[in-house]
């Protein structure tokens, strides 16, 4: 195996573990090194173009789980918020009546 396909491996692996812990900093850095790799893989050394799809599609499948998440994510923390607001809310009646 090439040396880009194995960091484009390495890479994935990382983004699933930091995935599994919601470690959105290294989720962050992962992706910006990503982008390296990937460039490295696409414009170096010439690689088994079928090996290549099948490392990229593999790194897209765990892009879209972390999209699946992370929205997920989003839509708790906007709920959790909507819950919060309605509380203010009515604390601020409460407190106009009491």
């Amino acid at each position: 195996m090439s040396h880009a396909l194995q960091r484009i491996d390495e890479t994935r692996e990382a983004l699933v573990d930091a995935l599994a812990e919601r470690n959105w900093d290294a989720i962050g850095e992962l992706d910006m090194g990503c982008r390296a790799v990937i460039d490295e893989a696409l414009h170096n050394a010439p690689v088994d173009e079928d090996a290549l799809r099948e490392k990229l599609e593999s790194l897209l499948a765990v892009y879209q789980q972390l999209l699946e998440v992370t929205t997920g994510e989003r839509q708790a923390i906007f709920e959790e918020m909507s819950q919060i607001n309605r509380a203010e809310s009515a604390s601020k009646v409460y407190h106009l009546f009491g």
